[in-house]
């Protein structure tokens, strides 16, 4: 396997949204792309495998790897409420609460492989035609900003948003330093971000596969619901926001809705890029 980039610990920012050297607008104008992570960029769970070399590391004993597993299968059935945000919030807060912050970095090392390997290819062409179209491009997701970062920058994207947990004296309290980067979360980090750099959010588009992402999606200018799930999917059907399906054989992408100004400017400006595009009858 090729080896992978993966900053060091005294490379990452450490504050949300991210801070660089020179605004993101001056490269990339006023639009972005965001990506919901799993099951979307990537085909499966990052949480799991970030639990599963956390277990083999000896940082989760095995009764919570199994409790989680069982939680994560609960809460994608189920769907995002308040009820559930809070207990996928502490899911994710709870896994790291105690632990050493390097000993969660080292995990990279394991995990970073194991999560390219899995991008999906579609989503790796997506990311191309936006950064040919002066587009920054971001990695959305509940999961740890630790693991979210460095995944981001060997895909060679702008950036990752993750939930940033509280440090103190190298170790983490079990408590956030920012928005809880899962349904309305996800909003308000993306807000932050937009201030920070300028960014038109009527401009910008955002990808899921989940309900629980809706939030996210209705706050965009182009919102595109990628291999949907069940409840997701009839909400783009009502609005006619264009619906993808990534195919787990083919590199092709499939376009299974055509409808609205959104849909037909992304298949312009998208999916013509490479992609085999088929259409099929409005309903």
């Amino acid at each position: 396997m090729s080896e992978v980039n993966v900053p060091r610990p005294e490379e990452r920012v450490q504050v949300h949204p991210p801070v660089q050297e020179h605004s993101t607008v001056h490269t990339y104008g006023r639009a972005a792309a965001f990506f919901d992570l799993d099951r979307t960029l990537i085909s499966g769970s990052s949480v799991f495998t970030f639990g599963t070399a956390a277990w083999r590391a000896g940082l989760v004993p095995t009764t919570r790897m199994l409790r989680d597993a069982k939680s994560a299968v609960w809460f994608k059935l189920a769907g995002a409420s308040d009820d559930t945000t809070a207990k996928v919030r502490e899911r994710i807060l709870g896994a790291v609460n105690g632990q050493q912050q390097d000993d969660l970095v080292a995990l990279n090392e394991e995990i970073v492989p194991k999560l390219l390997a899995r991008v999906r290819p579609e989503a790796k062409r997506l990311l191309e035609v936006h950064r040919r179209a002066h587009r920054a491009t971001y990695i959305i997701s509940a999961s740890p900003q630790e693991l979210v970062e460095p995944l981001a920058k060997a895909l060679g994207m702008t950036g990752g948003i993750g939930t940033v947990a509280t440090v103190v004296d190298g170790i983490y309290t079990g408590a956030l330093s920012g928005p809880f980067c899962y349904a309305e979360g996800k909003v308000e980090a993306i807000a932050q971000l937009a201030r920070w750099e300028g960014f038109d959010l009527s401009e910008c588009y955002a990808y899921s596969d989940s309900a629980s992402d809706l939030p996210m999606l209705e706050a965009i200018g182009h919102p595109v619901a990628v291999n949907p799930d069940s409840r997701l999917e009839r909400w783009a059907r009502d609005r006619g926001w264009p619906i993808v399906v990534f195919s787990r054989r083919t590199k092709s992408v499939i376009r299974r809705t055509t409808a609205g100004v959104g849909a037909a400017t992304l298949t312009a400006g998208g999916f013509v890029a490479g992609f085999r595009v088929a259409r099929h009858a409005k309903r």
